[in-house]
Protein backbone atom coordinates (compact mmCIF):
# COMPACT_ATOMS: atom_id res chain seq x y z
CA UNK A 1 0.00 0.00 0.00
CA UNK A 2 1.24 3.50 -0.89
CA UNK A 3 -0.49 6.51 0.65
CA UNK A 4 -0.48 9.62 -1.56
CA UNK A 5 -0.96 13.15 -0.24
CA UNK A 6 0.16 16.49 -1.63
CA UNK A 7 3.54 15.77 -3.34
CA UNK A 8 4.32 12.87 -0.98
CA UNK A 9 4.22 9.08 -1.13
CA UNK A 10 4.28 7.04 2.07
CA UNK A 11 5.29 3.52 1.06
CA UNK A 12 4.27 1.03 3.75
CA UNK A 13 6.12 -1.93 2.25
CA UNK A 14 9.44 -0.25 1.42
CA UNK A 15 9.25 1.83 4.63
CA UNK A 16 9.96 5.00 2.62
CA UNK A 17 8.70 8.58 2.52
CA UNK A 18 9.13 10.14 -0.95
CA UNK A 19 8.54 13.66 -2.23
CA UNK A 20 8.17 14.07 -6.00
CA UNK A 21 9.66 10.59 -6.33
CA UNK A 22 12.76 11.37 -4.24
CA UNK A 23 13.35 9.64 -0.91
CA UNK A 24 13.05 11.84 2.17
CA UNK A 25 15.29 10.63 4.99
CA UNK A 26 13.34 9.99 8.18
CA UNK A 27 14.15 8.01 11.32
CA UNK A 28 12.27 4.69 11.79
CA UNK A 29 10.21 6.08 14.68
CA UNK A 30 9.25 9.13 12.62
CA UNK A 31 8.14 6.88 9.75
CA UNK A 32 6.15 4.68 12.17
CA UNK A 33 4.50 7.81 13.59
CA UNK A 34 3.55 9.10 10.13
CA UNK A 35 2.17 5.71 9.12
CA UNK A 36 0.12 5.44 12.32
CA UNK A 37 -1.41 8.88 11.78
CA UNK A 38 -2.10 8.37 8.05
CA UNK A 39 -3.68 4.92 8.47
CA UNK A 40 -5.92 6.28 11.25
CA UNK A 41 -6.68 9.63 9.60
CA UNK A 42 -10.40 9.21 10.22
CA UNK A 43 -9.90 9.75 13.95
CA UNK A 44 -7.80 11.31 16.67
CA UNK A 45 -4.76 9.24 17.68
CA UNK A 46 -4.03 9.73 21.37
CA UNK A 47 -0.59 10.35 22.81
CA UNK A 48 -0.87 7.08 24.75
CA UNK A 49 -1.61 5.12 21.57
CA UNK A 50 1.39 6.68 19.82
CA UNK A 51 3.65 5.66 22.71
CA UNK A 52 2.15 2.15 22.66
CA UNK A 53 2.68 1.69 18.93
CA UNK A 54 5.87 3.65 18.22
CA UNK A 55 7.74 3.01 21.46
CA UNK A 56 6.17 -0.40 22.22
CA UNK A 57 4.68 0.94 25.46
CA UNK A 58 8.01 2.00 27.00
CA UNK A 59 8.03 5.03 29.26
CA UNK A 60 9.11 8.10 27.27
CA UNK A 61 8.95 11.79 28.00
CA UNK A 62 6.49 14.20 26.43
CA UNK A 63 9.45 16.00 24.89
CA UNK A 64 10.55 12.80 23.09
CA UNK A 65 7.09 12.39 21.55
CA UNK A 66 6.89 16.08 20.65
CA UNK A 67 10.34 15.84 19.06
CA UNK A 68 9.19 13.02 16.76
CA UNK A 69 6.07 14.99 15.79
CA UNK A 70 8.25 18.01 15.04
CA UNK A 71 10.57 15.85 12.90
CA UNK A 72 7.58 14.41 11.02
CA UNK A 73 6.27 17.91 10.31
CA UNK A 74 9.72 19.06 9.19
CA UNK A 75 9.97 16.11 6.76
CA UNK A 76 6.64 17.21 5.24
CA UNK A 77 7.54 20.91 5.13
CA UNK A 78 4.96 21.59 7.82
CA UNK A 79 5.22 23.26 11.22
CA UNK A 80 3.26 23.63 14.43
CA UNK A 81 1.70 26.89 13.28
CA UNK A 82 0.47 25.89 9.80
CA UNK A 83 -0.43 22.26 10.69
CA UNK A 84 -1.24 21.44 7.05
CA UNK A 85 -0.72 17.74 7.60
CA UNK A 86 -0.55 16.96 11.32
CA UNK A 87 -2.99 18.76 13.57
CA UNK A 88 -2.47 18.94 17.33
CA UNK A 89 -5.53 18.39 19.50
CA UNK A 90 -4.25 19.94 22.71
CA UNK A 91 -4.19 17.67 25.71
CA UNK A 92 -5.41 14.69 23.68
CA UNK A 93 -3.27 13.77 20.68
CA UNK A 94 -2.86 14.30 16.95
CA UNK A 95 -4.72 13.79 13.69
CA UNK A 96 -3.59 13.64 10.05
CA UNK A 97 -5.78 16.14 8.18
CA UNK A 98 -4.50 16.22 4.58
CA UNK A 99 -6.47 14.43 1.87
CA UNK A 100 -5.02 10.95 1.25
CA UNK A 101 -5.37 8.56 -1.66
CA UNK A 102 -4.38 4.89 -1.63
CA UNK A 103 -2.52 3.28 -4.51
CA UNK A 104 -1.39 -0.19 -5.46
CA UNK A 105 2.35 -0.81 -5.35
CA UNK A 106 4.82 -3.21 -3.84
CA UNK A 107 2.33 -4.25 -1.16
CA UNK A 108 0.65 -6.62 -3.57
CA UNK A 109 4.01 -7.98 -4.64
CA UNK A 110 5.06 -8.36 -1.01
CA UNK A 111 2.26 -10.78 -0.19
CA UNK A 112 4.04 -13.55 -2.12
CA UNK A 113 1.06 -15.78 -1.54
CA UNK A 114 -1.22 -17.55 -3.99
CA UNK A 115 -3.89 -15.29 -5.49
CA UNK A 116 -7.56 -16.25 -5.12
CA UNK A 117 -8.70 -18.88 -7.61
CA UNK A 118 -9.74 -17.07 -10.76
CA UNK A 119 -12.88 -19.20 -11.16
CA UNK A 120 -14.09 -18.37 -7.65
CA UNK A 121 -15.94 -15.04 -7.12
CA UNK A 122 -14.21 -12.77 -4.62
CA UNK A 123 -15.56 -9.82 -2.66
CA UNK A 124 -14.52 -7.08 -0.24
CA UNK A 125 -17.14 -5.57 2.08
CA UNK A 126 -16.17 -1.97 2.81
CA UNK A 127 -17.07 -0.13 6.04
CA UNK A 128 -20.40 1.61 5.56
CA UNK A 129 -20.26 5.41 5.53
CA UNK A 130 -22.14 7.12 8.35
CA UNK A 131 -24.12 10.20 7.34
CA UNK A 132 -25.10 12.71 9.99
CA UNK A 133 -24.66 12.62 13.76
CA UNK A 134 -25.51 9.11 14.93
CA UNK A 135 -24.98 9.78 18.64
CA UNK A 136 -25.17 6.51 20.60
CA UNK A 137 -25.81 4.55 17.38
CA UNK A 138 -22.40 5.26 15.83
CA UNK A 139 -21.52 1.56 15.81
CA UNK A 140 -24.29 0.71 13.31
CA UNK A 141 -22.28 1.51 10.16
CA UNK A 142 -19.26 -0.65 10.99
CA UNK A 143 -21.45 -3.27 12.63
CA UNK A 144 -23.58 -3.88 9.54
CA UNK A 145 -20.54 -4.30 7.30
CA UNK A 146 -18.82 -6.54 9.83
CA UNK A 147 -21.81 -8.87 10.04
CA UNK A 148 -21.99 -9.04 6.24
CA UNK A 149 -18.37 -10.19 6.19
CA UNK A 150 -19.14 -12.83 8.80
CA UNK A 151 -22.21 -14.00 6.88
CA UNK A 152 -20.56 -14.19 3.48
CA UNK A 153 -17.46 -15.88 4.92
CA UNK A 154 -19.63 -18.86 5.85
CA UNK A 155 -20.25 -19.58 2.17
CA UNK A 156 -17.66 -21.92 0.66
CA UNK A 157 -18.20 -20.77 -2.90
CA UNK A 158 -17.00 -17.17 -2.42
CA UNK A 159 -13.60 -15.75 -1.46
CA UNK A 160 -14.14 -13.00 1.15
CA UNK A 161 -11.47 -10.46 2.12
CA UNK A 162 -11.15 -10.13 5.90
CA UNK A 163 -12.30 -7.12 7.89
CA UNK A 164 -8.73 -6.11 8.74
CA UNK A 165 -8.00 -5.35 5.07
CA UNK A 166 -11.32 -4.14 3.69
CA UNK A 167 -11.92 -1.76 6.62
CA UNK A 168 -8.85 0.27 5.63
CA UNK A 169 -10.90 1.84 2.83
CA UNK A 170 -12.91 4.61 4.48
CA UNK A 171 -12.87 7.15 1.68
CA UNK A 172 -16.22 8.93 1.10
CA UNK A 173 -15.97 7.92 -2.58
CA UNK A 174 -13.93 4.68 -2.82
CA UNK A 175 -12.58 3.76 -6.25
CA UNK A 176 -13.81 0.19 -7.02
CA UNK A 177 -11.12 -0.37 -9.67
CA UNK A 178 -8.35 0.57 -7.23
CA UNK A 179 -9.84 -1.62 -4.50
CA UNK A 180 -10.05 -4.49 -6.94
CA UNK A 181 -6.37 -4.04 -7.82
CA UNK A 182 -5.21 -3.64 -4.20
CA UNK A 183 -7.18 -6.53 -2.71
CA UNK A 184 -7.42 -8.80 -5.75
CA UNK A 185 -11.22 -8.95 -5.71
CA UNK A 186 -13.83 -8.95 -8.44
CA UNK A 187 -16.58 -7.25 -6.45
CA UNK A 188 -16.92 -4.80 -3.60
CA UNK A 189 -19.95 -4.18 -1.43
CA UNK A 190 -20.37 -0.70 0.01
CA UNK A 191 -23.13 1.28 1.65
CA UNK A 192 -24.27 4.23 3.72
CA UNK A 193 -26.16 4.51 6.99
CA UNK A 194 -28.17 7.66 7.72
CA UNK A 195 -30.02 8.38 10.94
CA UNK A 196 -32.54 11.16 11.32
CA UNK A 197 -34.81 11.37 14.34
CA UNK A 198 -36.16 7.86 14.87
CA UNK A 199 -35.61 6.82 11.22
CA UNK A 200 -32.84 4.65 9.81
CA UNK A 201 -31.95 4.67 6.09
CA UNK A 202 -29.44 2.10 4.76
CA UNK A 203 -28.22 1.91 1.14
CA UNK A 204 -26.23 -1.06 -0.19
CA UNK A 205 -24.41 -1.28 -3.51
CA UNK A 206 -22.59 -4.16 -5.21
CA UNK A 207 -19.96 -3.06 -7.74
CA UNK A 208 -17.91 -4.95 -10.31
CA UNK A 209 -14.32 -3.76 -9.78
CA UNK A 210 -13.29 -4.66 -13.34
CA UNK A 211 -15.39 -1.93 -14.94
CA UNK A 212 -16.75 -0.09 -11.85
CA UNK A 213 -20.28 -0.93 -12.98
CA UNK A 214 -23.05 -1.17 -10.39
CA UNK A 215 -24.36 -4.73 -10.36
CA UNK A 216 -27.08 -4.27 -7.77
CA UNK A 217 -28.27 -1.67 -5.28
CA UNK A 218 -31.06 -1.34 -2.76
CA UNK A 219 -32.34 1.07 -0.11
CA UNK A 220 -33.86 0.16 3.23
CA UNK A 221 -35.89 2.49 5.46
CA UNK A 222 -37.08 1.62 8.93
CA UNK A 223 -37.49 2.95 12.43
CA UNK A 224 -34.71 2.37 14.92
CA UNK A 225 -37.04 0.03 16.78
CA UNK A 226 -37.01 -2.25 13.68
CA UNK A 227 -33.22 -2.25 13.30
CA UNK A 228 -32.70 -5.97 13.78
CA UNK A 229 -35.42 -6.93 11.29
CA UNK A 230 -33.83 -4.51 8.82
CA UNK A 231 -30.43 -6.13 9.30
CA UNK A 232 -31.88 -9.56 8.55
CA UNK A 233 -33.56 -8.22 5.42
CA UNK A 234 -30.31 -6.61 4.19
CA UNK A 235 -28.41 -9.88 4.60
CA UNK A 236 -31.10 -11.79 2.71
CA UNK A 237 -31.11 -9.23 -0.16
CA UNK A 238 -27.32 -9.41 -0.47
CA UNK A 239 -27.50 -13.20 -0.66
CA UNK A 240 -30.14 -12.97 -3.41
CA UNK A 241 -28.16 -10.33 -5.32
CA UNK A 242 -25.12 -12.62 -5.47
CA UNK A 243 -27.35 -15.39 -6.82
CA UNK A 244 -26.52 -17.91 -4.16
CA UNK A 245 -26.78 -21.55 -5.18
CA UNK A 246 -27.45 -22.49 -1.57
CA UNK A 247 -31.16 -22.57 -0.67
CA UNK A 248 -32.39 -19.49 1.13
CA UNK A 249 -33.37 -21.40 4.24
CA UNK A 250 -29.80 -22.73 4.61
CA UNK A 251 -28.49 -19.18 4.13
CA UNK A 252 -30.77 -17.99 6.91
CA UNK A 253 -29.73 -20.87 9.17
CA UNK A 254 -26.09 -19.96 8.61
CA UNK A 255 -26.65 -16.27 9.34
CA UNK A 256 -24.76 -14.86 12.30
CA UNK A 257 -26.92 -15.07 15.41
CA UNK A 258 -27.13 -11.55 16.80
CA UNK A 259 -28.60 -10.17 20.03
CA UNK A 260 -31.92 -8.39 20.11
CA UNK A 261 -30.54 -5.64 22.33
CA UNK A 262 -29.14 -2.65 20.43
CA UNK A 263 -27.03 -1.49 23.39
CA UNK A 264 -25.24 -4.84 23.63
CA UNK A 265 -24.78 -5.01 19.87
CA UNK A 266 -23.37 -1.47 19.70
CA UNK A 267 -21.01 -2.07 22.62
CA UNK A 268 -19.68 -5.23 20.96
CA UNK A 269 -18.92 -3.54 17.63
CA UNK A 270 -17.34 -0.56 19.34
CA UNK A 271 -15.21 -3.07 21.24
CA UNK A 272 -14.08 -4.64 17.95
CA UNK A 273 -12.82 -1.26 16.77
CA UNK A 274 -10.55 -1.09 19.81
CA UNK A 275 -9.59 -4.77 19.77
CA UNK A 276 -8.22 -4.61 16.22
CA UNK A 277 -5.83 -1.75 17.10
CA UNK A 278 -3.65 -4.22 19.05
CA UNK A 279 -2.19 -2.07 21.81
CA UNK A 280 -2.46 -2.16 25.61
CA UNK A 281 -4.81 0.82 26.06
CA UNK A 282 -7.25 -0.18 23.31
CA UNK A 283 -7.21 -3.80 24.48
CA UNK A 284 -8.35 -2.62 27.92
CA UNK A 285 -11.09 -0.45 26.40
CA UNK A 286 -12.25 -3.37 24.22
CA UNK A 287 -12.55 -5.47 27.38
CA UNK A 288 -14.73 -2.85 29.07
CA UNK A 289 -17.04 -2.68 26.04
CA UNK A 290 -17.32 -6.46 25.70
CA UNK A 291 -18.14 -6.70 29.43
CA UNK A 292 -20.89 -4.16 28.91
CA UNK A 293 -22.27 -6.15 25.96
CA UNK A 294 -22.26 -9.34 28.04
CA UNK A 295 -24.07 -7.60 30.91
CA UNK A 296 -26.72 -6.16 28.58
CA UNK A 297 -27.30 -9.50 26.85
CA UNK A 298 -26.01 -12.54 28.81
CA UNK A 299 -26.82 -14.81 25.82
CA UNK A 300 -24.56 -12.86 23.41
CA UNK A 301 -21.94 -15.43 22.39
CA UNK A 302 -19.58 -13.03 20.63
CA UNK A 303 -19.32 -10.71 23.63
CA UNK A 304 -17.71 -13.60 25.53
CA UNK A 305 -15.53 -14.49 22.53
CA UNK A 306 -14.33 -10.89 22.50
CA UNK A 307 -13.53 -11.07 26.22
CA UNK A 308 -11.57 -14.28 25.64
CA UNK A 309 -9.61 -12.54 22.86
CA UNK A 310 -8.82 -9.60 25.18
CA UNK A 311 -7.59 -11.82 28.03
CA UNK A 312 -5.55 -13.88 25.56
CA UNK A 313 -3.80 -10.69 24.42
CA UNK A 314 -3.17 -9.71 28.04
CA UNK A 315 -1.42 -13.02 28.69
CA UNK A 316 0.35 -13.47 25.33
CA UNK A 317 1.81 -9.94 25.20
CA UNK A 318 2.32 -9.59 28.98
CA UNK A 319 -0.09 -6.68 29.29
CA UNK A 320 -0.97 -8.04 32.76
CA UNK A 321 1.27 -9.26 35.58
CA UNK A 322 -1.30 -11.94 36.47
CA UNK A 323 -0.52 -14.36 33.63
CA UNK A 324 -2.31 -17.36 35.19
CA UNK A 325 -5.40 -15.29 35.94
CA UNK A 326 -5.58 -14.02 32.35
CA UNK A 327 -5.20 -17.58 31.01
CA UNK A 328 -8.08 -18.75 33.19
CA UNK A 329 -10.31 -15.88 32.04
CA UNK A 330 -9.45 -16.43 28.36
CA UNK A 331 -10.49 -20.07 28.69
CA UNK A 332 -13.61 -19.38 30.77
CA UNK A 333 -15.04 -16.81 28.35
CA UNK A 334 -14.22 -18.99 25.33
CA UNK A 335 -16.09 -21.91 26.91
CA UNK A 336 -19.11 -19.67 27.55
CA UNK A 337 -19.04 -18.37 23.98
CA UNK A 338 -19.02 -21.88 22.50
CA UNK A 339 -21.74 -22.96 24.91
CA UNK A 340 -23.97 -20.12 23.67
CA UNK A 341 -23.24 -20.62 19.96
CA UNK A 342 -21.24 -23.76 19.05
CA UNK A 343 -21.33 -22.87 15.34
CA UNK A 344 -19.80 -19.39 15.60
CA UNK A 345 -16.28 -19.49 14.05
CA UNK A 346 -15.05 -16.65 16.29
CA UNK A 347 -16.16 -18.59 19.39
CA UNK A 348 -14.35 -21.71 18.20
CA UNK A 349 -11.21 -19.71 17.35
CA UNK A 350 -11.01 -18.16 20.82
CA UNK A 351 -11.53 -21.59 22.37
CA UNK A 352 -8.58 -22.94 20.40
CA UNK A 353 -6.35 -19.97 21.20
CA UNK A 354 -7.05 -20.28 24.93
CA UNK A 355 -5.28 -23.66 24.96
CA UNK A 356 -2.11 -22.13 23.47
CA UNK A 357 -1.45 -20.17 26.63
CA UNK A 358 -0.57 -23.28 28.63
CA UNK A 359 1.11 -25.13 25.76
CA UNK A 360 -1.77 -27.46 24.80
CA UNK A 361 -1.36 -27.04 21.04
CA UNK A 362 -3.07 -30.29 20.07
CA UNK A 363 -6.14 -29.49 22.17
CA UNK A 364 -6.30 -26.01 20.64
CA UNK A 365 -5.79 -27.25 17.09
CA UNK A 366 -9.06 -29.20 16.98
CA UNK A 367 -11.01 -26.04 17.85
CA UNK A 368 -9.16 -23.96 15.25
CA UNK A 369 -9.87 -26.65 12.67
CA UNK A 370 -13.54 -26.47 13.63
CA UNK A 371 -13.50 -22.68 13.10
CA UNK A 372 -12.13 -23.10 9.57
CA UNK A 373 -14.60 -25.91 8.83
CA UNK A 374 -17.47 -23.59 9.77
CA UNK A 375 -15.99 -20.62 7.89
CA UNK A 376 -13.26 -21.60 5.37
CA UNK A 377 -12.50 -17.96 4.49
CA UNK A 378 -11.93 -16.84 8.09
CA UNK A 379 -8.41 -15.39 7.79
CA UNK A 380 -7.78 -15.19 11.54
CA UNK A 381 -8.55 -18.88 11.98
CA UNK A 382 -6.42 -19.89 8.99
CA UNK A 383 -3.55 -17.85 10.47
CA UNK A 384 -4.10 -19.54 13.87
CA UNK A 385 -3.93 -22.93 12.16
CA UNK A 386 -0.67 -21.92 10.46
CA UNK A 387 0.78 -20.86 13.82
CA UNK A 388 -0.18 -24.17 15.42
CA UNK A 389 1.34 -26.15 12.53
CA UNK A 390 4.61 -24.24 12.80
CA UNK A 391 4.90 -24.63 16.58
CA UNK A 392 4.03 -28.33 16.28
CA UNK A 393 6.82 -29.02 13.77
CA UNK A 394 4.66 -29.20 10.64
CA UNK A 395 6.56 -26.68 8.52
CA UNK A 396 5.04 -27.22 5.03
CA UNK A 397 1.48 -27.11 6.38
CA UNK A 398 2.27 -23.96 8.35
CA UNK A 399 3.74 -22.25 5.31
CA UNK A 400 0.70 -23.14 3.17
CA UNK A 401 -1.78 -21.82 5.74
CA UNK A 402 0.28 -18.66 6.32
CA UNK A 403 0.16 -18.00 2.56
CA UNK A 404 -3.59 -18.55 2.51
CA UNK A 405 -4.15 -16.21 5.47
CA UNK A 406 -2.08 -13.46 3.81
CA UNK A 407 -4.00 -13.98 0.57
CA UNK A 408 -7.34 -13.74 2.38
CA UNK A 409 -6.29 -10.53 4.15
CA UNK A 410 -3.30 -8.85 2.47
CA UNK A 411 -3.73 -5.62 4.47
CA UNK A 412 -4.50 -7.24 7.80
CA UNK A 413 -3.35 -5.45 11.00
CA UNK A 414 -1.83 -8.83 11.98
CA UNK A 415 -0.04 -9.28 8.65
CA UNK A 416 3.30 -9.03 10.47
CA UNK A 417 2.29 -12.02 12.64
CA UNK A 418 1.32 -14.02 9.56
CA UNK A 419 4.73 -13.23 8.03
CA UNK A 420 6.44 -14.23 11.28
CA UNK A 421 4.54 -17.51 11.24
CA UNK A 422 5.78 -18.17 7.74
CA UNK A 423 9.32 -17.44 8.99
CA UNK A 424 8.91 -20.04 11.76
CA UNK A 425 7.59 -22.54 9.20
CA UNK A 426 10.82 -22.12 7.22
CA UNK A 427 12.83 -22.60 10.44
CA UNK A 428 11.04 -25.93 10.97
CA UNK A 429 11.86 -26.95 7.39
CA UNK A 430 15.53 -25.98 7.81
CA UNK A 431 15.28 -23.27 5.13
CA UNK A 432 17.21 -20.60 7.04
CA UNK A 433 17.60 -18.08 4.20
CA UNK A 434 13.85 -17.88 3.58
CA UNK A 435 13.22 -17.80 7.33
CA UNK A 436 15.55 -14.79 7.66
CA UNK A 437 13.84 -12.93 4.79
CA UNK A 438 10.37 -13.42 6.27
CA UNK A 439 11.56 -12.74 9.82
CA UNK A 440 13.08 -9.45 8.69
CA UNK A 441 9.88 -8.44 6.90
CA UNK A 442 7.74 -9.29 9.91
CA UNK A 443 9.91 -7.42 12.41
CA UNK A 444 10.16 -4.30 10.22
CA UNK A 445 6.39 -3.98 9.97
CA UNK A 446 5.00 -1.00 11.94
CA UNK A 447 3.24 -2.17 15.08
CA UNK A 448 5.09 -5.50 15.34
CA UNK A 449 5.57 -6.38 19.01
CA UNK A 450 8.90 -7.27 20.59
CA UNK A 451 8.41 -11.05 20.30
CA UNK A 452 8.38 -10.65 16.51
CA UNK A 453 11.80 -8.99 16.80
CA UNK A 454 12.94 -12.05 18.81
CA UNK A 455 11.90 -14.23 15.85
CA UNK A 456 14.00 -12.01 13.56
CA UNK A 457 17.04 -12.54 15.83
CA UNK A 458 16.59 -16.32 15.74
CA UNK A 459 16.10 -16.44 11.96
CA UNK A 460 19.14 -14.29 11.15
CA UNK A 461 21.23 -16.18 13.69
CA UNK A 462 20.30 -19.53 12.10
CA UNK A 463 21.03 -18.09 8.64
CA UNK A 464 24.51 -16.97 9.79
CA UNK A 465 23.85 -13.24 9.35
CA UNK A 466 25.46 -11.95 12.52
CA UNK A 467 25.07 -8.27 11.59
CA UNK A 468 21.28 -8.40 11.24
CA UNK A 469 20.94 -10.70 14.25
CA UNK A 470 22.92 -8.25 16.39
CA UNK A 471 20.83 -5.32 15.15
CA UNK A 472 17.55 -7.00 16.08
CA UNK A 473 18.98 -8.26 19.37
CA UNK A 474 19.81 -4.65 20.29
CA UNK A 475 16.24 -3.72 19.39
CA UNK A 476 14.90 -6.50 21.65
CA UNK A 477 17.11 -5.55 24.60
CA UNK A 478 16.06 -1.89 24.28
CA UNK A 479 12.36 -2.77 24.29
CA UNK A 480 12.17 -5.53 26.89
CA UNK A 481 13.66 -6.90 30.10
CA UNK A 482 16.15 -9.68 30.76
CA UNK A 483 13.39 -12.32 30.86
CA UNK A 484 12.29 -11.80 27.25
CA UNK A 485 13.67 -15.21 26.22
CA UNK A 486 11.59 -16.97 28.86
CA UNK A 487 8.53 -14.94 27.81
CA UNK A 488 9.14 -15.87 24.16
CA UNK A 489 9.13 -19.63 24.77
CA UNK A 490 6.10 -19.31 27.05
CA UNK A 491 4.20 -17.55 24.25
CA UNK A 492 5.66 -19.79 21.52
CA UNK A 493 5.57 -23.31 23.05
CA UNK A 494 7.43 -25.39 20.43
CA UNK A 495 6.45 -29.04 20.82
CA UNK A 496 9.29 -30.31 18.61
CA UNK A 497 12.23 -30.50 21.03
CA UNK A 498 14.84 -30.37 18.27
CA UNK A 499 13.38 -27.18 16.77
CA UNK A 500 13.10 -25.58 20.19
CA UNK A 501 16.74 -26.37 20.96
CA UNK A 502 17.87 -24.89 17.64
CA UNK A 503 15.92 -21.68 18.25
CA UNK A 504 17.10 -21.45 21.88
CA UNK A 505 20.73 -21.89 20.84
CA UNK A 506 20.34 -19.27 18.08
CA UNK A 507 18.93 -16.76 20.58
CA UNK A 508 21.45 -17.49 23.34
CA UNK A 509 24.28 -16.42 21.02
CA UNK A 510 22.88 -12.89 21.26
CA UNK A 511 22.02 -12.77 24.93
CA UNK A 512 18.35 -13.74 24.68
Amino acid sequence: MIYLFDAFELDRTKVELRRDGNTVAVEPQVFALLLLLVENRDRLVTRDEIIEKVWDGRIVSDSALDSRVKSARRALGDDGKAQRFIRTIHGQGFRFVAEVREAAAAAIEAVEAPAPETAKPSIAVLPFRLIGDAGPYAAIADGLADEMIAELSRMRWIFVIARGSSFRFRSPAPDPAEIGMLLGVRYCLSGTVELGGAKLVVTVQLTDTRDSGVVWADRFVSGLADLHDTRSMILARVVAALELQIPLNEARAARLIAPENLDAWSAYHLGLQHMFRFNRADNAEAGRLFERAAREDPQFSRAHAGLSFVHFQNAFLRYSADHDGEVALAHRHAERSVELDPFDPFANLTMGRSFWLDGQLDAGFSWVERATAISPNYAQAVYARAWTHALSGRGPEGREDADTAMSLSPLDPLYYAMAATRALSHVVCGDEAEAAAWGERAARSPGAHVLIAVIAVACHSLAGDRTRAEAWAANVHARSDANVGEAFFRSFPFTDAAVRERVAAALSRFGI
